[in-house]
């Protein structure tokens, strides 16, 4: 049996890490450390997201373990979404990067150079 190596293309591992560390999963994540959250307030935490991005993000995230969608069967419909214990401690990993990020932000060179504002660069 061989183990996940990420460097590899054929690992399945690698296309978790896409999912979570996409421009929204990670966001995704680190809002639902706070808590569940409805789809609405989740979209107002995360700015700049819309709808079909985040409905397409939460739904990768689930599929991959780290969501919980929760349908309470009401009318109107009411869905909340929180960390499963995996999401938990994947989401508590990624915080701790964004918090290394903004912490360092003066030494970023293109934040200095005001080039960071553009999220969809690479």
């Amino acid at each position: 049996m061989h183990l996940p190596d990420v460097m590899n293309e054929n690992c399945p591992s690698r296309r978790v890490l896409n999912h979570v560390t996409s421009r929204w999963g990670v966001l995704i994540l680190i809002a639902l450390q706070g808590g569940t959250l409805r789809f609405s307030a989740l979209r107002r935490r995360i700015g700049g997201v819309s709808e079909r991005m985040l409905a397409q993000s939460l739904r990768l995230l689930e599929e991959d373990g780290m969501v919980r969608r929760t349908a309470h069967p009401v009318v109107p419909p009411h869905v909340e979404y929180d960390l499963t214990l995996l999401g938990e401690e994947v989401a508590a990993r990624v915080k701790a990067l964004a918090d290394c990020l903004e912490g360092n932000l003066a030494r970023i060179p293109s934040v200095q150079a005001g080039d960071a504002g553009d999220p969809g660069r690479t």
